[in-house]
Formats: structure tokens, sequence, C-alpha cells
């Protein structure tokens, strides 16, 4: 055959191979396999594909003086640079024994076997010296030498010489030539699908997220029909399938889609898929009628994914998708209800967690309350005494204020309370406070019409203020004042609590702020450690106070409604 025409018909039959190889990586049963040598099972699959192209390889050619030429070479080097010498050597072993089993009377099989698996194994060595195995140029050079090489095995190999010498005339360009570009296209090409694959991959993950990120206000109230059917109504609007269902272990919480006039929230589960799903907690894609096991005679579903949800170790429900045979389901619905399952699960774990962290809230502010109490309630109690002798009026208005204080502080620590309600507090807190140092305690309240409704954490602003008197001004002989304000700037409530007693040391404030509760001042050290509780670590107390100069606490509130308080 003269040299052009077996140049002519290696190169389509090379386009035929990279078109097969493309579609096997790209749509084939395959097509999931990962490109890198990452478990024993990937290893053993990545050598029989590119072994197995290699086989291929040898098809491509025509006889020529009793040998075959081939296409081998791109293939068992494409392999060595994807999945390095294991792979390399596997791939060429396999193409190279099967070039010396089809034709062992051949005169080249034994150097052309030799050949196919030296260029292989050598292709994987290099590949691990380079920073970029998958670029077209080291593909391009490994072929380049390793045909050149593999002409020269027939001549040193081959006999007799004469038929040797002839063959390479004949092969030795073109499959040198086609070998080369072969080599740079085929790692080219796997390069490609990898692209097509992560940006299949990235879409897939930004979707899934997408889906989490709209769900997650819904699941942070945890697993209910009113927060399934919410979270059910989101997924069925992105993920194109034939219905979306919500369980929790024993009930239907949501359906949406076909089917739904027989799958129905509120009643107990049916299909006996789910059913195996939540006794074996294994993900699981149905695709057959009967497996679903429904039971109902006119239900439309064909093909179902049911994936467990999870909370703290134990099975609580499922996340299903169901496909008719208009709307059939496939691996990518599979991977989106597993990725969506898995945030969910997170999603009701984190609900769970911020429950405790009600409650310890909750405790934290029960714990100070018992620090205040007994002893605001000694003082005041002496001093109503007092005036039971000499002001008898008096002596009633600040029992009246002691009861009202004394109630807030029963019912503060439970949610979110208006400002005017909270200011209440403050003023019996001041009545009582004022009876009993006389004329030392002078108390200013400056507040804004338009941010009394403002909804703030209960028992925050009291503690400021009894701070500002206990530790302020009482430490002054002649007394002071104190002076709370608040307004509201830049869409944020923001209040003051001000008083000019004695201040306190350098350092301190930063110490106090840095408090975990368990030492002195522990009113304003709760308070600080709230405002970050609930509104995050940007909402924190802020202090500024220096001796003999008295002290200021500022704080701001954002509009909106606190997750805990």
């Amino acid at each position: 055959m003269p040299i052009l025409d077996l140049l002519i018909v290696l190169i389509e039959r090379f386009g035929l191979m990279i078109t097969a190889a493309f579609l096997i990586m790209a749509f084939g049963s395959i097509r999931n396999l990962d490109f890198r040598p990452i478990s024993r099972k990937n290893t053993i699959l990545l050598t029989l594909l590119f072994g197995g192209l290699g086989i291929l390889g040898t098809y491509t050619g025509d006889a020529v003086h009793l040998s075959v030429a081939n296409l081998r070479a791109m293939s068992v080097i494409t392999g060595g640079l994807v999945g390095g010498p294991l792979v390399g050597a596997g791939a060429g072993f396999i193409a190279g024994l099967h070039r010396n089993v089809i034709d062992p009377s051949g005169f080249s099989a034994l150097p052309c076997g030799l050949a196919t698996f030296l260029e292989g194994t050598i292709a994987g060595f290099i590949a691990m010296r380079l920073k970029d195995p998958m670029h077209w140029k080291p593909a391009a050079i490994i072929a380049l030498v390793g045909e050149c090489f593999h002409m020269v095995l027939v001549l040193t190999l081959s006999r007799p010489f004469a038929d040797a010498v002839a063959l390479v005339k004949v092969i030795a360009v073109p499959m040198i030539a086609v070998n080369t570009a072969g080599a740079a296209l085929f790692i080219h090409t796997v390069r490609l699908v990898g692209i097509h694959r992560e940006k299949q991959d990235s879409s897939q993950a930004q979707h899934i997220l997408a889906i989490a990120d709209a769900t997650v206000s819904h699941l942070r109230n945890g697993l209910s029909q009113e927060t399934a059917g919410a979270v059910a109504a989101l997924i069925y609007d992105r993920v194109r399938v034939a219905a979306v269902a919500i369980t929790d272990s024993t009930r239907v919480l949501a359906h949406l889609g076909q089917g739904a006039d027989h799958h129905r929230p509120g009643q107990h589960i049916v299909t006996s898929a789910t059913r195996r799903v939540l006794e074996k907690a294994a993900p699981t894609f149905i695709r057959n009628q009967a497996d679903i096991g429904c039971g109902h005679p006119k239900c439309p579903f064909t093909s179902a994914i049911v994936v467990p949800l999870k909370k703290g170790g134990r099975i609580v429900g499922t996340l299903k998708f169901y496909g008719t045979r208009k709307s059939e389901l496939d691996n990518i619905r599979f991977e989106i209800a597993k990725g969506l399952a898995a945030l969910f699960s997170t999603q009701l774990e984190l609900e769970d967690i911020q429950v405790k962290e009600r409650l310890l809230a909750r405790e934290e502010i029960r714990r100070l309350q018992a620090q205040i109490n007994p002893h605001f309630l000694f003082n005041a109690l002496n001093t109503i005494a007092s005036y039971c002798r000499t002001n008898s009026a008096q002596a009633r208005e600040l029992l009246q204020d002691l009861a009202l204080f004394m109630r807030k502080n029963l019912h503060s620590g439970t949610g979110v309370v208006p400002l005017s309600e909270e200011l209440e507090h403050v003023r019996s807190y001041l009545a009582i406070e004022q009876a009993r140092y006389g004329g030392r305690i002078t108390a200013n309240i400056n507040v804004d019409d338009a941010c009394k409704d403002w909804l703030v954490p209960s028992f925050l602003i009291q503690p400021l203020v009894e701070n500002g008197i206990r530790h302020g001004i009482s430490g002054r002989e002649e007394g002071g004042t104190v002076t709370l304000s608040a307004g509201v700037r830049d869409n944020e409530l923001h209040i003051m609590v001000e008083d000019d007693g004695v201040g306190m040391a350098l350092g301190r404030p930063d110490k106090l702020l840095a408090s975990d509760g368990n030492g002195k001042c522990i009113g304003v050290a709760n308070c600080n450690l709230r405002l970050k509780h609930i509104y995050g670590s940007n909402y924190g107390l802020q202090i500024q106070s220096s001796p003999d100069q008295g002290t200021l606490v500022a704080l701001r509130i954002p509009q909106v409604t606190p997750l805990t308080a």
C-alpha cells in the first residue's frame, strides 16, 4: 500500500476512533469514571478503558507486509498520562499482549507488542514529573519519540531484516505522524471531557445550594406539614420531576405534582419503597413501577428516588422524587436528591442546636435574675419599710413599683418586647432606687417616640441602668446622674446608658466585655453575650469609661425579629 494511501486510511480511522472514545467517556456507561487513579477500582477501570482503546487501535490500520499499521500508541500513552505508571503499564500490556495473541506468527508481533507496553509505561512515569500531564505537548512528544523507537525495535528484532526494512519504509511516516497528532488530540479530548464534567458538577452543586438556601428558613423550624409543604413547593418549582414528596418516619408531610389524588399529606406512608428506605437508611433509585409499591390502580409513577433524612444519627423522614413515562428520572436527579437530603439533614440538626441555645439563653437570664433579685428585693423592702413610718402614700407607690418590677422580672427572658415595655421596667427600678438613695440619684430618660415600638430582647436595658447606679453613681458620696437615651439611626435602634460616676480603670471595659458572665458585673457581661448571640458578633456592647469620668454603655439593635432571645 502506498504511504499516502496508508496515511489517509489512518487519519480517517483515527477520526472514528477519537469520536468513539469521546462518546464512551462522555455518554457511555463509564461517563462518571474519575480520570484519576484515586482507588484500586478506579485504577483497574482506567487500565481496562485505555487498554481496550489500545486494542481498538490495532484494528484501525491495514495489513502491510504481514504486519499491521495501527494507532495503539495514542491510547496507551494517553492512559499513562492520565492514570500514571500503573495505568500506562497495564494498558500497554493489555494492548501489546493482544497484538501478539491475534497474530503471533507475524514477524513484527514481538517488537510491536513490546513497544506498546514501553510507551504506556514511560508515559506513566513521565506523568509523575509533570505539573500538567493532561496537556497535548507532552503527549505529542512522547508519541513522536515512542513511535520512532517502535520503528527501531521493528528493525532490530524482526526477521527477516529485509522485510522489516520494507515494512518500516511504508508504515513509519503514517504511524509516527498520526499517533503523534492522535495522542495530542486524545489527551485534549480527555481534558475537555473532564472540564465538561466539572462544569456539570459545578452547575449541579449550585443548583443544590440554591434550593437549600431557599429552603433553609423553613427547615429552621423543624420538620412539619407546614415546613415540608413549603420546601416541597420550592423543590418542585426548580427540579423537573413528576412529583416531590416529603415524609416523616410514619406519615406523608407533603406531596406536590402528579399522584396528589392518592398521595395526600397527613396520611400514613403507603409505598413499600419508602418503608424500605426508612428501615435500611440507604438512598434508593427505583426504576420500575412494581418496586415502588404504591398499590393504587391508577398510580402514574414508573420510577422513584427515595433518600433518607437524618437527625442525630437517626432517620426522621424521607425526600422523594417521582417520575412517569413522560418525565423520567435520571442519575443527575438522584445526585440532586442525595445532595439536598444531606443539606436538609444538617439543617434539621442545626434546628435542634438552636432550640438548645434558646434554652441555654433563657437559663442564663434566670441565673442573672437569681443573682439580682434577692439583693435588690432585700434593699427595696427595707426602703419601703422606712417609708411606711414616714410617708405611707410614698410607700404604697413604691410597693406598686416593686410589684411591677418583679412581675416584669418573672416574665422576662422569654422573647422580645416593645421598647416601651422595657422602659416601664427601667422606670419601676429607678423609682425604688431613687427612694432608697434619696436625692443622690438623678435619672433622665430621653427616648424618641418613633422607637418606642421597636422590638428589643426583654430584660436587656435594666441591668445596664442598675450597673451604672451600683458601680458608678453609688461610689460617689454626692451621687450623680444616670441618663438613658434611645433613637433610630441608619435603620438601627441606638441605646445609650451613661452615668457620671466613678468610672473604670484603664483596660477594665475590655476585660468586662471579654467575660463569660461568671465574675463581677454579670449584668453587663450577660447583656453583651446575649446581644452577640441574638444579632451577631457585630452587635455587642460598646463601653467608654475613665476613672472619675463616668461610663457610657452603647448598643445597637437592628430592625429584625431575633431568632432567640
